[in-house]
This record gives structure tokens, sequence and C-alpha cells, in this order.
């Protein structure tokens, strides 16, 4: 059996969890393999809504088990308060979800770092969540990291506090203002909670259940233009969102990868700085903002908003080998009378069709205009009831980028999901 791979191809937010949700009763273990409580999956169904941080999205399926990777940094405390919310729910996350041991711990002065540093960039800010993320995986790439399985030590407390020292030593560098032990007493608590869930050698058991037949789906954070290697660097989150940080993150080969699901929005956003070519600063932006109500699920910062991407989209789908479309939120652009996607870009007046190497290149995005649909799509449960408008756009997509778009989301709600079969 091979593990199947799902993942964001825009800047994040595209509506993973919700597709992951939907997925999930199809698969034995939903494995997340990167980034940490930054993420935020949102889930809706039966009239309830739900944020996931760090707990992958399978976790209201009864046969599912969860499995937080290798790649996932977590910080106790937010990875506690998501259970509580969980157990209020009836969720008996104990018994559905496995945490690798190899996966590493933000501690309190990782965020008091990431505060730090984002503060003394002034206008070159990239726009940390403030969540230590950064810091935690510049500390395992640094071989001074603190991991899951590290809290089951004897001398577990002797390398916290070695690891904090560390930290003071480095914020010298700062003029910042800050607490050292905020949070440490309430974080050691949290600890000691994590210490009841099933923590395990993650590789040998992803690979034996690989072995064993069971399916396995690995659930991706934030998206493939954020990727620290192929993302707009270095506005870029800290880990490979790409589909090799599955294999990295989970501890599979590559030859268990088996199919690779893109998700992306049927317009664009995005969170913090960086370079965003059909970016749309005027009452259309605004309107798809409001429409959508892009306002991050982590940070609840208002998303800059724009036309689809198909260069970038290209991109994402190249790097990642994506071999089947996940189409998000396109009931939003219901209302449109005109409907436009990026299909290459001018730069310094000459036409390209790639994404430039340059992350600070001044981009003219060349358009192709769609009429709208004008159309309740939310109201729509079969594809032969989709408008033929709606069908042309999708069916534009499929041509340019040569990967068919199997499932069409045209609701925030799981029930609102279109499996596409022609």
């Amino acid at each position: 059996m091979k593990t199947d791979v799902i993942l964001g191809l825009q800047w994040g937010d595209e509506g993973k969890g919700k597709i992951v949700d939907v997925l999930a009763k199809e698969y034995s273990v939903v494995a997340r393999f990167q980034g940490g409580p930054n993420a935020g999956h949102s889930l809706q169904f039966e009239d309830k809504k739900v944020v996931l941080h760090s707990i992958p999205s399978g976790i209201f399926r009864e046969n599912t088990t969860n499995f937080i990777g290798n790649g996932v940094v977590l910080d106790p405390i937010i990875f506690r308060e998501e259970c509580q919310i969980l157990d209020e729910m009836g969720v008996p996350v104990r018994e559905r979800l496995v945490i690798s041991k190899k996966a590493h711990l933000i501690i309190p002065s990782h965020r008091i770092i990431d505060a730090a540093s984002e503060a003394s960039k002034g206008a070159s800010k990239i726009g940390s969540t403030l969540k230590g993320i950064g810091p935690t995986y510049m500390d395992k790439t640094g071989r001074n990291g603190l991991r899951v399985g590290d809290i089951l030590a004897d001398n577990f407390i002797d390398r916290f506090n070695a690891l904090k020292t560390k930290h003071i030593s480095f914020l010298k560098q700062f003029d910042f203002v800050y607490d050292i032990n905020e949070r440490e007493a309430e974080w050691l608590k949290a600890v000691e909670y994590l210490k009841s869930f099933n923590l395990a050698d993650g590789e040998y058991l992803v690979n034996r259940l690989l072995s064993e037949n069971k399916r396995v789906l690995a659930e991706g954070a934030q998206g493939s233009l954020l990727d620290v290697d192929f993302g707009s660097y270095p506005f870029v989150t800290s880990s490979t969102t790409t589909c090799a940080g599955a294999c990295t993150g989970l501890g599979v080969p590559p030859s268990r990868i088996g199919i690779v699901s893109g998700i992306f929005k049927a317009y664009c956003t995005r969170v913090g700085s960086g370079p965003f070519p059909t970016e749309l600063n005027d009452e259309t932006g605004e309107m798809l903002r409001k429409l959508g109500f892009e306002f991050g699920a982590t940070t609840g910062r208002p998303r800059r908003t724009g036309w689809l991407d198909l260069v970038a989209l290209k991109y994402a789908i190249m790097i990642n080998g994506v071999n089947q479309l996940i189409m998000m939120k396109s009931d939003v652009l219901d209302t449109f009378d005109i409907i436009k996607a990026a299909t290459g870009y001018k730069i310094k007046g000459i036409e390209s069709n790639e994404v430039p190497f340059d992350t600070f290149a001044e981009i003219e995005p060349i358009y192709k205009e769609f009429k709208g649909w004008k159309t309740d799509l939310t109201k729509i449960k079969e594809e032969k009831d989709l408008p033929c408008e709606f069908i042309n756009y999708v069916k534009f997509i499929e041509k340019e980028t040569g990967v068919p778009v199997k499932i069409i989301s045209v609701g925030p709600d799981r029930a609102q999901t279109i499996i596409r079969t022609s």
C-alpha cells in the first residue's frame, strides 16, 4: 500500500482541513507531516465548527488513527487546549491519536525569540504568527532541539533548562523586553499531560501499517508557495510544505507515495508579507475577502485577496507531482459578473510563464476573463447541475494545468462537496 498525500498549492488557507475530513473515512490513518500550531484547519459539519492547529483532520472519524509525524513541531500548551476542546465535544482523542517521539517541542522561549526577531525586522517583517515555529525549526536543524520523546527521560528538566539558557544568550542581541519564565509553569504542566498520550517511533508505525495494507493519508499544513526551499523566500514558513515533506516528515520512502492531491481556491489569498502578483487592493478584493470570510483561522488577520494565479498553480503542481486537483470556495465567486485568471506574467516588459527567482520582481499579470455563472453553488449537490459558465472555468483550469479537477467544494460544510465522475 502507498501513502496518498493531500497538500495546498497556494499560500495556505486553501481548505485542507475540510477535504481531509471528507476523505478520512476512506483511510485507516491520517498523518500530519509538517508545520505546527501556525496552521489552522477549519472543519464544519452537523452544525459544528472547529479549527484544528496540530491534530490531524481525521480526528472526527471513528475508525481512523491520527498521527502527528516527526516533521511537526508541537507546543504542549496549545496541544492540550485543542485536546480539551475535542474532549468536550465527546471525541476520544487519546484513543485516536498517536504522536511521533521525534516531533520537536516548542518551548516558551521559542515564542520570545520569534517575537524579538520579528520586531527587529521593522518594515521587512515576514508576517510570523509569533508561535515560535521558526526558532523551533532553527534549533532542530542546529541540533539543539528538544523532541517529544525527550520528555520521558530522567534528565528532561536539565535538557529543558540548558536550551532555555542558550535562548537567553541568543536574545542578548535584541533590544526586546521579555519575561523568560512566562508560560513556563503552564508549559511543564502541559508536558505532563502530553505524557498520557501514545508516543511512538512513528516511522516504524507508518511503514508497518502500509505493509499491512492500511491506507494512509498524509496531510500537509500551510501551502506549497510557502515552502522553505521553493516558496517566495524569505516570506516562507520554516518547513517543507511540498510532497517531499511527506517523506521526511513521516519516514516513508518516495517509492511509497501514491496519489498526490493538490488543493487550491478558485481565487487566491495570502496572509502576511510577500509577493502576490494577482492581489486586488480595490473593491473587488474587499468583496472577495467579505464573501470568502478571508480572515486567518489561527491569527484572525485579514487575508490579502486576488484572482487565481495559474502560473503559480502550475509551478506548485510541477514541484509536487500532483495527480488530481481539488477546487475550494467556488461559491465565493457566485455573484461576480466577470472572473479573471492570470495565465502569464510580464516582468520588465518580457512575458513569462515561470515563477521568477527574484521574490521582489515587479510582476504584471496577464489575465484571461470568464463570464460569471451568477448561480448559488451552495445549493448544488450533483455535478450535472453545475452551470455551464462554471464548468467552462473548471475545464480551462484543467486544460492549462494538464491535471483533472476531481473534487469541487461549494460551501464550508462537509456535505457541500461534489465528487466529479466525468
